[in-house]
């Protein structure tokens, strides 16, 4: 098989869905490019997860009200789930349609919101918009619970422009005006929750979306130059065809799936990293009806994304870093309790999933980076790819074996960089870890004593490839 065909399907993998085994990416390869990116885009055609065996192993997976427990549920169906492409969606938005455990305080309410992720992520906007905006949990995150047509609180409707759809600006303008915040705000009044907040003295009980009509406010008003009665469904149609949106959403897929761009708010004033990829994929949502779905076959079949300059060029989030890991070495895989301490390990390097910082979300791109997270990246990476008890692993060292009877350090070295990326390094790391491989010579796998020394040897390179600056990347 093609060494550019086993690269560019490990790119798909990885940036489509939290990266595979080697066993899976060869797979995938021989399947055809084409073929797996048609399979990505309708998870409907994969196998789903089985939820019976899931909650046989995992019963507090079942309705679970505790946020550790949604959160173990959602790391394990990234790691598991055939539909990678939609959990990686779903990650997608839950990074853009910010709401947190930290306020709602409902671990079941925050994974409802991200099943809206995991089921409309890759349909039409105005629907998802819709969905959100009828959430309890983001209701409640962004106080359109406490908004009335008596007294307006322009929460919501702030931050349903600023960051759920158009964006503050693009070329250099604003896309809307406090005008447009008053009247969108004023546009769901009457959108509500039932049972009103708090839960004491008797416990919480499930959420619901209720519309007050006698709350509403039904007078005229102007949004975005049009006028008229408008409710909350009509300001989502208005928004989801204004050319800044089709702009923001552009830009995001391409942050997300192809490099990394500035933080949101230089885009006002900072032009795309590459105008023609978001041109196209705004091309794609006008015509397709506002379809996710559209863009994201714009993009992964793109020239753009299959250029070997954007490979590597994405700093991985904490998410991310975690679960390919996970995949590559098959630990988690399948039905088994005991996820905990895995599906923590976001947390401690920048990442509380389910509970972002703001709504404004993460920064990221080199912004996951620091001395501290840094160090619990390459601690985390180190541990699992140096653990040579691991299935993954030892496939990994199998096939390193399968390379000859006899490996010098060079070929050894660029055997576990092909089997753990492929990882491209630059000259200078690459001299490194070839000088370090040299130190012992050469590598057999004839007797039992010389598999054991193989095996060591394997599990320190490929500890020391996680411990490169290039690993961060994806």
């Amino acid at each position: 098989m093609a060494e550019q065909d086993i690269a560019l399907m490990s790119h798909l993998m990885r940036r489509a869905g939290f990266g595979a085994s080697r066993d899976e990416i060869e797979a995938k390869a021989a399947q055809g490019y084409d073929s797996v990116v048609q399979e990505l885009l309708n998870p409907e055609t994969q196998e789903a997860v089985d939820e019976d065996l899931l909650y046989r192993y995992n019963p507090s997976y079942y309705e679970a009200a505790a946020i550790e427990n949604n959160v173990q549920q959602w790391v394990w169906r990234m790691i598991n789930s055939p539909r990678q492409l939609q959990e990686k969606v779903a990650l997608f938005w839950h990074m853009i349609f910010c709401a947190g455990h930290s306020k709602i305080d409902s671990g079941q309410e925050m994974g409802l919101m991200v099943d809206i992720f995991r089921q409309d992520g890759m349909g039409k906007f105005d629907n998802l918009l819709l969905a959100l905006s009828t959430n309890p949990g983001m209701m409640y995150y962004l106080d359109n619970t406490e908004s009335h047509k008596t007294a307006i609180n322009e929460n919501y409707g702030r931050e349903l422009l600023e960051l759920f759809s158009l964006g503050v600006g693009m070329d250099e303008g604003f896309n809307y005006s406090e005008d447009d915040v008053k009247a969108c705000a004023r546009a769901f009044t009457g959108w509500n929750i039932a049972p009103p907040y708090p839960p004491f003295p008797h416990g919480r009980s499930p959420w619901e979306f209720r519309f007050d009509p006698a709350d509403h406010d039904t007078e005229e008003k102007t949004f975005l130059g049009e006028t008229g009665n408008w409710n909350g469904n009509d300001i989502i149609e208005i928004a989801c065809k204004q050319p800044a949106t089709a702009r923001f959403l552009a830009r995001h897929l391409y942050n997300y799936f192809v490099a990394d761009e500035p933080q949101i708010p230089a885009w006002r004033l900072t032009p795309p990293r590459d105008q023609a990829a978001i041109e196209a994929m705004e091309k794609a949502y006008w015509e397709s009806d506002h379809s996710i779905k559209a863009m994201l076959e714009v993009l992964f079949t793109s020239d753009f994304f299959k250029d070997e300059a954007i490979r590597y060029a994405k700093v991985k989030n904490p998410t991310e870093m975690v679960v390919s890991l996970l995949r590559m070495t098959g630990e988690f895989k399948g039905y088994k309790p005991g996820l905990f301490d895995y599906s923590q390990e976001p947390k401690y390097m920048g990442m509380d999933l389910m509970n972002p910082p703001t709504v404004e979300g993460w920064h990221t791109g080199r912004e996951w980076i620091d001395s501290g997270t840094l160090v619990e990246r390459i601690n985390f990476a180190s541990d699992i790819l140096g653990n040579t008890e691991l299935e993954g692993v030892q496939s990994l060292v199998n096939r390193l074996m399968g390379l000859g009877d006899k490996l010098t350090p060079e070929q050894f070295v660029d055997g576990c960089l092909d089997l753990t990326g492929p990882v491209v390094l630059f000259p200078d790391t690459m001299g490194q870890l070839i000088s370090h491989a040299s130190q012992e010579g050469e590598l057999s796998h004839g007797t039992d004593a010389e598999k054991s020394d193989f095996t060591r040897r394997s599990g320190e390179m490929f500890q020391m490839i996680a411990a490169t600056a290039e690993f961060q990347f994806e």
